[in-house]
């Protein structure tokens, strides 16, 4: 089996072509009492007095993508910012839903860590909501794109021109989070709470098992049906859209579509230990090696891993060695590229020098992606601080507006000043599930998600 990734990369094939450098700019120090995140990035602190006020400054930067950087009317992200104004696809205005759930985590940690105005950051969050009440949806379920200006749905393929049930899972974990953050705040902020319950509850994952099949399925179109013919097995990214599934007061599914289904009657397991590193669960397409790190990222900005265990694998255990797995990698560097070590590590799924392409350990193209080094904070944060600073020693190179450009190759001497909000948006939230776990404890709070995971057999131990 090919490991699965939408066709971004038909859209991308000559994009990637070339090296941007850019010149260096006299370093500003914000003043200590400047809480804005716009504009930021231009001005790069020669010093940090601490970690901690090191990364302030990484997530302020990097969640300003969905605030100074989102798409106008929607208030959503952006699929893609490209700073040199190169889009071949003239898609500048086309918002990403799974993105947009990222960047929605972002958000609240602004809110909570005072970059950003809690009455300035209800109002943009009830303009989303909004939005999203109007927008294109197909039995509750978003698409994987939006016109930003009409709400309309823009196809990401021919045939998928319809609901996309995990790019709509990711966004509804953060919509959640913020209802357990506002839900007994003022009348404004439980109003936000409220609408959020309503789009919740209009989630058909029922509808998604396909005539009552014991699996769910990524798409559904009202043109073409079912034909993209997706059923969503493990393991990749999609665990958070059986828990969110099994959790939905009003739709939900039986316990035995993810032990059938999303576990594949058991054979989800594996004894692959890349590296020393036992993955616990098969990686479709990768179980030897490991997939892409952003499927130990993105069913894990609320869905909190610490402890966390059913059947077929302890939690903790799938994340932390898929995250050192790939840095023991890149460490070790087979291949011999250039800049790989214990400061620059890093495969996922980003921008590269032949177009969009799902990095690992398997795929090794020469690329580092920063996110998929930052966006492992919480499982391991050594390893990750060193990146951090190996990436930020590396200067205005490969950093610009919004933080890290989304990928490089110091084999191939290339970069671009090109964003992605599916790597950009994760970094600010994972960091913040590593310094106090903000994401983590709302999501888990909610009742119906604690009734969901014990619906599946799940345990957690305190």
């Amino acid at each position: 089996m090919n490991i699965y990734i939408k066709p971004i990369a038909m859209l991308m094939l000559s994009v990637m072509l070339g090296c941007c450098k850019t010149t260096e700019e006299q370093p500003k120090v914000p003043q200590p009492n400047d809480n804005s995140i716009a504009s930021l990035a231009l001005h790069r602190p020669t010093t940090f007095k601490s970690d901690d006020e090191f990364l302030d400054y990484i997530q302020k930067v990097h969640l300003n993508y969905m605030w100074e950087g989102a798409e106008k009317t929607s208030g959503l992200a952006c699929e893609r910012i490209h700073l040199d104004g190169n889009y071949p696809q003239n898609d500048e205005h086309v918002v990403t839903i799974g993105g947009s759930g990222f960047g929605i985590a972002g958000l609240i940690v602004g809110i909570d860590r005072g970059f950003i105005d809690r009455q300035a950051g209800v109002k943009r969050l009830q303009q989303i909501v909004d939005y999203l009440a109007r927008a294109d949806r197909f039995h509750g379920v978003w698409p994987h794109w939006l016109d930003g200006p009409t709400g309309k749905v823009k196809p990401f393929g021919e045939k998928d021109n319809g609901g996309d049930l995990v790019e709509s899972s990711f966004l509804m974990t953060s919509l959640l989070c913020v209802r357990q953050y506002f839900r007994e705040g003022n009348v404004e902020e439980q109003q936000l709470a409220h609408d959020i319950d309503q789009l919740w509850r209009g989630m058909d994952f029922s509808w998604y098992r396909r005539d009552g099949q014991n699996v769910l399925y990524w798409h559904w179109s009202p043109n073409y049906g079912w034909a993209m013919n997706f059923p969503l097995e493990g393991y990749n990214e999609c665990l958070i859209t059986y828990i969110l599934g099994a959790s939905s007061p009003t739709h939900s599914i039986p316990a035995v579509c993810y032990h059938e289904g999303w576990a594949r009657g058991g054979d989800i397991k594996t004894n692959a230990a890349p590296y020393g590193y036992p993955l616990r669960l098969r990686h479709n397409g990768a179980e030897q090696t490991g997939g892409p790190l952003f499927w130990a990222q993105y069913s894990y900005i609320g869905l909190d891993p610490r402890n966390l265990s059913d059947r077929y694998a302890n939690y903790w255990d799938v994340v932390r060695n898929h995250a050192m797995s790939d840095y023991a990698y890149c460490v070790a560097n087979p291949k011999g590229y250039q800049g790989y070590g214990p400061d620059c590590w890093g495969l996922t799924a980003s921008y590269s020098v032949v177009g969009y392409s799902a990095h690992s350990p398997g795929n090794d193209l020469g690329v580092i992606t920063p996110t998929a080094a930052l966006s492992s904070f919480p499982y391991t944060p050594a390893e990750s601080m060193a990146a951090l600073k190996g990436f930020w020693g590396k200067g205005q190179r490969i950093w610009g507006k919004y933080g890290f450009y989304d990928a490089f190759s110091e084999t191939d001497h290339w970069t671009v000043p090109h964003y992605l909000a599916i790597d950009q948006l994760t970094i600010a939230p994972m960091i913040e599930n590593y310094r106090s776990g903000l994401l983590w404890k709302l999501f888990m709070s909610c009742p119906e998600i604690q009734q969901g995971l014990q619906t599946l057999g799940f345990t957690i131990t305190k």
